[in-house]
């Protein structure tokens, strides 16, 4: 089977999603992607680049696979005379109904940032299947949009709710996590403290305030460890990291994005403890990756992390306020010998391309039986 898997941000999570299931997949995968900039200009123009640059092209798939990036309706329009007979699949890694914008975004503070959302919207209307990372995502979307249709004047459309939800599913992401793990180094370096970890994006969202005041805490109290801090910063980042950086200079191992693969491994492997304080995650590439490398998650009960771990173990790995969290974090910093024999890699594995790429391949095959 021929797929065309259309990625308007072809960066980050989303451009090691697509390439890794194009290598994995035992269908042939054809990428049409852009750069990853320019986010809100990728969701209005991007299916208009990538339309004219299907029609100037002689593939012949036999699948549309999307994402939430794209303005299917668009790209399906302006293809029509070649795309009108093939199945549609929209993945949703992220969506603008629920995704939480920055109050700095121009657009959210003038009321004017509906249009994503919208896009999003016909997207699903058009697509034939849809899906979602996490079952998390799913309910948090179809949560969401009674109210988002229910803001406009008329004609609703609340009635296609029902339709949607029985087209759409979840699939989750899968990671190449066992590259990580096969850069595991031959001879660890063990230090005489915990190493505390942050592996995720520099932004708003994943709440970095609530993580560093933690660790300020501990600091202040006289409690040692040491101190990882990796993920993409961005020009706006929040001034916390740099606050961090100062305060916790002695408790520093790394502090900067991993420049390669193999240095973040590295730094992974060197981890013993990942604190995430996030209001925002739909998936959680970050928690994976860091638990397939046994880093001992400390985790919040919301969005899709208790997925992710058997509830009988959510006592254990989850925490309930600031004040819970602060303590839970010390108990595990004081107890680093019993936790460094622990090993959560298998509950982060269950994603991994080699346990997921059948379940992607055989609902490509079962999307376009049906449809033919």
């Amino acid at each position: 089977m021929k797929i065309l898997l259309l990625e308007p941000f072809l960066t980050g999570s989303h451009k090691d999603w697509a390439e890794e299931l194009q290598k994995y997949s035992q269908h042939d995968i054809e990428i049409y992607g852009m750069s990853g900039h320019y986010w809100k200009w990728r969701m209005h123009g991007g299916a208009v680049t990538l339309a004219r640059r299907f029609n100037e092209s002689t593939l012949q798939p036999d699948l549309i696979l999307a994402t939430d990036m794209l303005d299917l309706a668009t790209f399906l329009s302006l293809t029509r005379k070649r795309t009108a007979h093939l199945p549609s699949i929209l993945y949703f890694h992220e969506n603008q109904l629920t995704y939480p914008w920055s109050p700095r975004d121009k657009d959210t503070q003038l009321n004017r940032d509906n249009h994503y959302a919208f896009t999003n919207f016909t997207s699903a209307l058009t697509a034939d299947r849809i899906l979602f990372n996490s079952h998390y995502h799913q309910q948090s979307f179809f949560r969401e949009l009674p109210r988002f249709l229910y803001s406009f004047p008329d004609h609703k459309e609340i009635n296609s709710i029902e339709g949607l939800k029985s087209k759409s599913q979840v699939l989750a992401l899968g990671v190449d996590l066992q590259k990580l793990r096969d850069l595991a180094p031959k001879e660890k370096t063990i230090y005489n403290r915990a190493v505390i970890l942050w592996n995720h994006r520099w932004e708003y969202d994943k709440n970095p305030d609530e993580f560093f005041q933690a660790l300020f805490t501990l600091k202040d109290r006289g409690i040692d460890f040491k101190l990882v801090v990796l993920g993409k910063n961005y020009k706006k980042q929040p001034p916390i990291f740099e606050e961090a950086r100062e305060r916790l200079a002695d408790h520093i191992l790394h502090f900067g994005y991993a420049e390669s693969l193999e240095e973040y491994a590295h730094w992974l492997h060197h981890s013993d403890i990942l604190p995430v304080t996030s209001q925002h995650d739909f998936f959680g590439v970050s928690l994976i990756q860091a638990m397939a490398c046994d880093v001992i998650p400390l985790l919040p009960k919301r969005l899709a992390y208790p997925e992710h771990l058997p509830e009988a173990l959510h006592r254990v790995y989850f925490y309930e306020d600031q004040q819970d969290f602060v303590k839970r974090l010390q108990r595990l910093i004081f107890n680093t010998k019993v936790i460094r024999k622990q090993e959560v890699n298998q509950y982060a594995m269950v994603y991994d391309w080699k346990a997921k790429i059948q379940e992607y391949d055989a609902l490509f095959e079962t999307i376009l039986n049906r449809t033919l």
